[in-house]
């Protein structure tokens, strides 16, 4: 029976992931075929305080889960974005979003529904912040190793001045020189517009998704079991508190669970006692990883960046949820009579749909890699 309700319990949350998930992938490609890399080296490149802060404003509003994320943060960074840059996406996107704060106002109340996506950027920010200060000190420590002999007396032969439009036997005429026809120019660009759609979606379904398709399966997995054999009152029973919080952040950070859909369980958790600090932690901490995406940002980004990672999302949800208990201790708010029994959800016909897209996409790239092997 225990393996039944695992296999259900994989199948719903295999069918709330995955119209998100080919959402994601979508985004993904086309922000690697289309945005402009020029914009995204001038808004997204470094390690400062803007291009985190910019990459949070970015991400909060879209509503995607944590691991349709994934394949959108991945084309933002292969498109020129920083590690903390991306890094700051890859929080502020799936803690929040345009459709799980409406959710959230509907089933947690006002007082959550501004707490929440305030405390998501606040995280993103954060942890964007470790990331660049893990690169820098990565940096430095490199070029404390690297110690290679240099000539005192070494001289470079300064390169003679090229004319645009000469000929050498060792060097082709520019384009500076040469008479291309406007008409087949403008022709070019219209085809090469036209196909750009066509490319994002074969770089998403391809390259995109065989980079996460295996860590999705294993977090789905892992979260599925969590909810077979974890039993609902070892949540309820701790209550609030710090204690309560880090129980919270070991539970919810390996755990799969999108903004919109934690929404519920959300609710569930203060229906029961939770604390509202508590609740916010899962809120924060669920979203914003899972053991699949883990391995993904590690693959990526590196394992500095992931520790830099966890600990901006583990820290200020802590200190964001204690903030929230304290807020409502002080000023006797009744976060029950705030909750309303309501729900929403995607159209059951859309989650198979996208079940069936990425079931096939992924069919192809097993089938390709067995035919190549």
């Amino acid at each position: 029976m225990t393996i039944m309700l695992f296999l259900e319990n994989f199948l719903k949350l295999a069918l709330d992931a995955a119209p998100w998930l080919v959402l994601g992938l979508l985004i993904g490609g086309l922000i690697k075929s289309i945005m402009p890399t020029v914009w995204l080296e001038k808004h997204l490149k470094g390690d400062g305080f803007w291009p985190v802060v910019k990459a949070a404003l970015l991400g909060a509003p879209l509503p995607l889960c944590s691991c349709g994320v994934l394949p959108a943060a991945i084309g933002l960074r292969k498109a020129g974005a920083s590690k903390s840059a991306t890094t700051s996406f890859l929080i502020s996107t799936p803690e929040t979003g345009v459709d799980s704060v409406m959710v959230t106002y509907a089933l947690l109340g006002p007082l959550m529904a501004i707490t929440r996506p305030i405390a998501a950027i606040l995280s993103a920010i954060t942890a964007g912040l470790l990331v660049g200060k893990s690169e820098q000190i990565k940096q430095v420590t490199q070029e404390d190793d690297e110690t290679q002999p240099t000539r005192c007396c070494a001289t470079k032969k300064k390169p003679e001045p090229v004319s645009c439009c000469s000929k050498t036997a060792e060097q082709e005429p520019v384009a500076c020189c040469s008479k291309t026809d406007v008409n087949d120019t403008t022709k070019k660009k219209l085809e090469k517009q036209d196909s750009a759609l066509f490319t994002s979606i074969q770089y998403a379904f391809t390259d995109l998704l065989a980079g996460i398709i295996i860590w999705l399966l294993i977090g789905l997995a892992f979260s599925a079991a969590i909810q077979t054999w974890l039993s609902a009152d070892f949540l309820t029973a701790w209550g609030s508190g710090l204690p309560a919080m880090l129980v919270m952040i070991a539970i919810s950070i390996p755990m799969y669970v999108c903004a919109t859909a934690s929404t519920p369980i959300a609710a569930g958790l203060m229906m029961s006692g939770v604390s509202a600090g508590t609740v916010l932690v899962f809120l924060l901490a669920g979203p914003a990883s899972n053991i699949g995406s883990l391995g993904v940002i590690k693959k990526e980004l590196g394992r500095r960046a992931l520790i830099a990672y966890l600990s901006g999302v583990a820290v200020v949800a802590i200190v964001s949820g204690l903030l929230l208990d304290a807020f409502v201790q002080s000023n006797n708010i009744d976060i029950q009579a705030q909750l309303q029994a309501s729900e929403q959800m995607l159209p059951l016909w859309l989650s198979w749909l996208g079940l069936g897209v990425i079931v096939i996409a992924s069919g192809r790239l097993a089938w390709k890699k067995v035919s190549q092997d």
